[in-house]
């Protein structure tokens, strides 16, 4: 599998491992952070969007067929974990949003608060309705380009390539240490009033949070037998996050 898990195009550059999963990491995690910095500055996010795609297609364009399988783009084992897992994300966003509010409010403080303030083109005033239309557009790109692109890339195209060289256990601590610092573009340096801040400890928490919903999504891979287990978990998260931030924050 080692030998094959590349397309031959790129198997003079890129041999299965740590180096190149750390390669990987920072070829896409470096232009990420910067760009989410950008966005939530000038309120301007299709370029995050973009990025996000190009982690959706970069397997189907570095993998070989096996090399496919073998991060988990195939038929789940078993359909039930897939729901599970959905459900999964819902309660794991719903542990954090209670977490934050009780210890920082709703303040900037607060990573759900600060994330609703970098939704942008909404209106002051919201009735029921245009709430619930809001919720469902943010809530259909948040269950599709975020969760499709970074499981595939992290859970996936990443994960394996640790496995390669450390094994299964170390290999999901390590893809998800990659992801959850990453998201300190997204909460712990904030821009507010004009100028950026890093909010220490709740970044740390932040962080610390997201390192465990990362196993999580990595579990119910593994338990699915399918990349899909930890999509659609992490679907679920997004699905929730956007709930709290439209019927909770705004």
């Amino acid at each position: 599998m080692q030998a094959n898990f590349y397309r031959p195009f790129w198997q003079h550059v890129l041999h299965p491992g740590w180096r190149a999963g750390l390669f990987l990491v920072l070829f896409w995690s470096i232009p990420r952070f910067w760009l989410v910095l950008w966005a939530n500055q000038t309120g301007s996010y299709q370029y995050v969007s973009l990025l996000f795609l190009s982690m959706w297609i970069a397997p189907f364009v570095l993998l070989s067929r096996e090399g496919r399988k073998a991060i988990g783009i195939r038929r789940s084992r078993n359909y039930g974990w897939l729901f599970a897992g959905l459900i999964a994300g819902i309660v794991y966003c719903a542990l954090m949003f209670g977490l934050s509010r009780q210890v920082y409010g709703l303040t900037e403080s607060n990573w759900l608060f600060y994330i609703s303030g970098t939704y942008s083109n909404l209106p002051a005033e919201m009735d029921a309705n245009a709430r619930l239309a809001f919720f469902l557009i943010f809530a259909g790109i948040g269950m599709t380009f975020s969760p499709i692109g970074e499981e595939l890339f992290y859970r996936g195209l990443i994960h394996e390539n640790f496995k390669f060289s450390f094994g299964q256990s170390t290999a999901s601590l390590l893809d998800s240490l990659a992801f959850s610092v990453v998201h300190l573009a997204h909460f712990g340096l904030v821009y507010s009033a004009g100028s950026w801040k890093f909010l220490f400890a709740p970044a740390l928490l932040w962080v610390a949070a997201l390192f465990g919903l990362c196993l999580l999504f990595s579990w119910f891979r593994q338990r699915s037998g399918s990349i899909l287990g930890a999509i659609l978990a992490h679907a679920g998260f997004n699905v929730g996050m956007n709930y709290f931030i439209f019927y909770h924050i705004l």
